[in-house]
């Protein structure tokens, strides 16, 4: 059956990942796990030299792989939106791992109060290899240490509000989620918090943030970008 971008009930997941082969089996596996199985599920390798081909190539459908030559993570997440048939969009890195819960949690939240433009969920960043064990939903479930989760791995939105703020700015080196945010809060974007742990995040020495020197930098221009767009829109003597 033919499925045209935006039919109701549907959630695509695009996973982008650069050089991720020991971690993008296990993510892509938490997301088959969902207890709400998503209708699509969009691996984008970023011009990877390692085994990450190779490990996306062990699943079929609903999995997909879409290839781009290195161009980063925004530029990932945008090439699988494109693609993207679902009418509600996720986004999950290929390090960290969903609770089997999450889908189902925030797509009942986004069926129960239609005002919603998207919905997060808590987060927990747990410290692990590739050896990350799959027990670990039952071990790490519970909201003692977890926060709320302004991360792209922890949100569920509507494909046309996503739309309504733009795609992922390809500019910046790390924190384009923070500025994607930051403009979907510019456009009085709704989200609703689901209290549960819907994201396990995986912190080791090779993730972005941390490799990156100039993150700082990034972040602290992104909120700057943000107070000017704000400054700019207010009308005089408000």
């Amino acid at each position: 059956m033919a499925v045209t971008p935006g039919v109701a009930g549907t959630i695509s997941v695009v996973i982008p990942v650069f050089n991720g082969a020991p971690y993008l089996g296990e993510a892509v596996e938490s997301v088959l796990a969902q207890t709400h199985p998503p209708f699509e599920v969009i691996v984008v390798d970023d011009g990877s030299t390692d085994e990450t081909l190779a490990v996306a190539a062990r699943y079929s459908a609903p999995v997909r792989v879409l290839t781009q030559p290195h161009a980063g993570a925004a530029a990932a997440r945008n090439l699988g939106v494109d693609a993207a048939l679902g009418d509600l969009l996720a986004f999950l890195d290929a390090d960290d791992r969903w609770a089997p819960l999450k889908l189902e949690r925030q797509a009942e939240m986004l069926r129960r109060t239609p005002h919603l433009d998207g919905a997060l969920g808590y987060v927990r960043q747990l410290r692990a290899g590739p050896e990350w064990s799959a027990t670990v939903s039952a071990v790490h479930n519970g909201l003692e240490a977890a926060t709320p989760g302004y991360v792209a791995g922890a949100m569920l939105v509507r494909r046309t509000a996503f739309l309504r703020v733009g795609l992922f700015r390809t500019h910046w080196r790390t924190g384009e989620f923070i500025d994607w945010f930051a403009r979907a809060d510019e456009a009085a974007l709704q989200f609703g918090l689901v209290p549960e742990v819907v994201l396990w995040r995986r912190i080791h020495a090779s993730n972005s943030g941390l490799r990156n020197p100039d993150a700082v930098v990034d972040y602290t221009r992104i909120v700057r970008e943000s107070l000017r767009r704000r400054r700019s829109t207010r009308q005089p003597g408000a």
